[in-house]
């Protein structure tokens, strides 16, 4: 779930911003930019696992053409990216299983399934030379995983910023931050940069959590959520392909 500042969020997220402060202050975790990995034990499994999910990525990018381009199941996205630069190779979304990708990606899968709170699920493809503007997430509920899979270049040729603070991507390394921030990112190369990108719950504190579980719930089944795991469905019906979701 992203959009720039120069696009339009849903009306349900616009009204949220307004108690981001809120779910900050009741957040288990504090309200930091990037998070220390090292509280969320799950992030093991990814280290030890990504070789196999970059092996699957791989695998399914042999047929690139069956990979769309963020703006084509999300159309908000097109206030950031417009060309084919940026793929995504969907796993999750809002919690609902893709289950075709998911059976080319059994590895990936079954790694991703373990983690508490894992919402969204992706390969993040970006072709380079390519600058996604800043922009930020629009619910302050989820926090960004993202674990790097190829990393072309030397280091910081590929790289995001969030709310100032730049950091590049190592291949089996981990990298949590709140998308809320403003961020942006870059690929100065010629080559792919992928990662796994996660979307996980936000820790919380009682009574927040729960009301953090019901707003995700109301999301799903919202004409927003609903719309987007449509999109997706019919994007791959047209060629042939059942989703499954």
């Amino acid at each position: 779930m992203l959009t720039s500042d120069r696009g339009q969020f849903p009306v349900m997220f616009s009204l949220l911003h307004a108690a981001e402060r809120l779910f900050a202050n009741f957040s288990v975790h504090g309200d930091p930019v990037f998070y220390e990995r090292d509280r969320f034990p799950w992030t093991q499994q990814l280290e030890r696992g990504w070789e196999a999910m970059r092996e699957e990525c791989e695998r399914v990018m042999q047929r690139r053409e069956l990979i769309p381009n963020f703006q084509d199941i999300s159309p908000e996205q097109s206030a950031i990216t417009r060309d084919d630069k940026w793929k995504t190779y969907v796993l999750y979304a809002y919690g609902v299983k893709a289950r075709h990708n998911c059976a080319a990606c059994p590895n990936t899968t079954a790694v991703i399934e373990q983690i508490p709170g894992m919402k969204t699920a992706l390969f993040s493809i970006l072709s380079g030379p390519k600058h996604i503007p800043l922009h930020r997430g629009p619910y302050k509920g989820l926090l960004r995983c993202h674990v790097g899979l190829l990393i072309p270049g030397q280091p910081g040729a590929c790289r995001i910023r969030v709310a100032g603070t730049e950091r590049h991507w190592q291949e089996g390394g981990v990298l949590i931050f709140d998308d809320t921030f403003p961020h942006e990112v870059w690929n100065d190369t010629t080559e792919d940069r992928i990662v796994l990108f996660l979307d996980i719950v936000r820790p919380m504190r009682f009574p927040l959590s729960v009301l953090n579980d019901w707003i995700l719930r109301l999301i799903v089944h919202s004409p927003y959520g609903r719309s987007t795991i449509r999109r997706f469905a019919r994007w791959y019906e047209l060629r042939g392909i059942k989703a499954d979701v």
